[in-house]
């Protein structure tokens, strides 16, 4: 956090006619929330970095979008744009995970010491609407959604194990080869059926449609994000919110679109092993719990411990076709190869995030009266060893992840911008691009 402050203050610096930096919000903690903004423009783009703790690459993907809007003409001038980049939505989430991001970037390292708050404090969401918001992150962001009225809003997610993709709340076409051509040139795995978009339309390989929000009871909020969303908020002024999920740990699988042999056995045995899996975490949870004390961060702690146990047995019950009980809302799509590792890579990541929570517990309480920390470590080193050597899961270099995501969201603003007017006179519209320029911002 502290590094990408400074970073973007050396930037200012260095071109303090065209960029700004402004404090926008105070996290609950007291952290500022600092907008990096770049042209002159009339016409807005907000990039929301890190809306998820644990997902860091946002913060430098919007580094390197202000580089870049400051070198080309086409980004800023050009378009009559101002690019607003929120360095990070979640501060106080994002420094409880600075314990693994100077590495080694192991999977083990990194769920030993993951965090993400539980759902309410998790300040995209909007449950109970945006009027009722009480977070100072989410009014924070609100507010500049309503100052801004942007074309275009990119939330910038990663995706810890699995494939990128993108996620729309309003269609734009021409993205979904645009994204095929730079994932393959920088070796990105694309996810063709993530679970986040198990129940959305599809708009294209690896695109999806982000359904109207709904009122919905937590279980199905925290695993259909079907509530109110800061990416809906701003739909009432035209804009186009694209959420860029970029992976960490890239598994081919998740793009193998070909048939599978029997689906349903499939979905059996991943719904028996996340039942497992679930009744090992609780007994543990149990054992944990009444030597926790009182202190400071077990109840920050044990709110996403209960939130995914909370869900676990539904999910289990909605994807056994032995228990699944088929309503017309939610049936489930044709289950190919990619969406069924999708699945499995789920499954296992809701285990092992919910371990890694016991695990710091255990080891912030500075006791282990019931001798649980030995078989954490055990069920955390064989179920990363199963993304590992299982599912092939690689680390995808940092770099790598920033270049794939900065050119997505480059996309989306190009194809974004042929939507909307350019509203000063004389100014190059977006939309003037020949056809042939399919690629052009690599």
């Amino acid at each position: 956090m502290d590094e990408l402050r400074v970073q973007a203050a050396a930037l200012v610096q260095r071109h303090p006619k065209d960029a700004r930096l402004r404090r926008v919000g105070t996290s609950r903690a007291g952290h500022p929330m600092w907008l990096l903004s770049v042209g002159h423009g009339s016409r807005q783009a907000l990039v929301v970095a890190g809306p998820h703790a644990n997902e860091p690459v946002g913060g430098a993907t919007a580094l390197r979008l202000a580089e870049r809007a400051l070198a080309d003409p086409r980004l800023c001038q050009g378009a009559d744009a101002t690019w607003n980049l929120l360095l990070c939505l979640d501060p106080d989430g994002a420094r409880r995970n600075e314990g693994w991001l100077s590495g080694p970037y192991t999977l083990g390292h990194y769920f030993r010491h993951f965090f993400r708050p539980g759902f309410r404090e998790q300040p995209e969401w909007l449950p109970d609407g945006a009027d009722a918001a009480a977070l100072p992150e989410t009014r924070a962001l609100l507010d500049l959604q309503d100052e801004l009225r942007p074309f275009l809003q990119c939330s910038l997610h990663g995706v810890d194990v699995g494939g990128g993709f993108v996620e729309l709340t309003r269609e734009l076409p021409g993205l979904a080869p645009r994204l095929a051509h730079t994932a393959a040139r920088l070796g990105i795995p694309l996810e063709l059926g993530p679970y986040d978009t198990l129940y959305w339309p599809t708009l294209g390989p690896a695109v999806y449609r982000i359904p109207p929000p709904r009122r919905a009871d937590l279980a199905a909020a925290i695993t259909e994000a079907a509530v109110e969303s800061t990416w809906f908020h701003p739909h009432r002024y035209g804009t186009v919110t694209a959420v860029v999920e970029a992976p960490m740990w890239g598994v081919r699988a998740v793009g193998d679109a070909s048939p599978s042999a029997d689906p349903d056995a499939a979905l059996r045995a991943v719904s028996r092993t996340l039942r497992r899996d679930t009744r090992l975490l609780q007994a543990l949870l149990t054992r944990i719990r009444p030597g926790l004390g009182a202190a400071a961060d077990t109840a920050s702690l044990l709110a996403p411990v209960d939130d995914y146990l909370l869900v676990c047995p539904g999910l289990a019950d909605s994807w056994d076709p032995d228990t699944a009980v088929d309503d017309g809302t939610h049936p489930l799509p044709p289950l190919d190869t990619a969406r069924l590792t999708a699945l499995r890579i789920s499954a296992r990541r809701i285990a092992l995030r919910t371990a890694g929570l016991l695990h710091q517990l255990v080891t912030r309480a500075g006791r282990d009266p019931s001798g649980a920390l030995p078989d954490l470590e055990r069920l955390i080193d064989a179920w990363c060893a199963d993304y590992h050597d299982g599912y092939q899961a690689r680390w995808i270099p940092v770099a790598r992840q920033v270049e794939y995501q900065a050119r997505v969201v480059l996309h989306a603003f190009q194809l974004a911008g042929r939507r909307a007017p350019v509203s000063r006179p004389g100014a190059s519209a977006l939309g003037t691009t020949p056809a042939k320029a399919e690629v052009p911002f690599e």
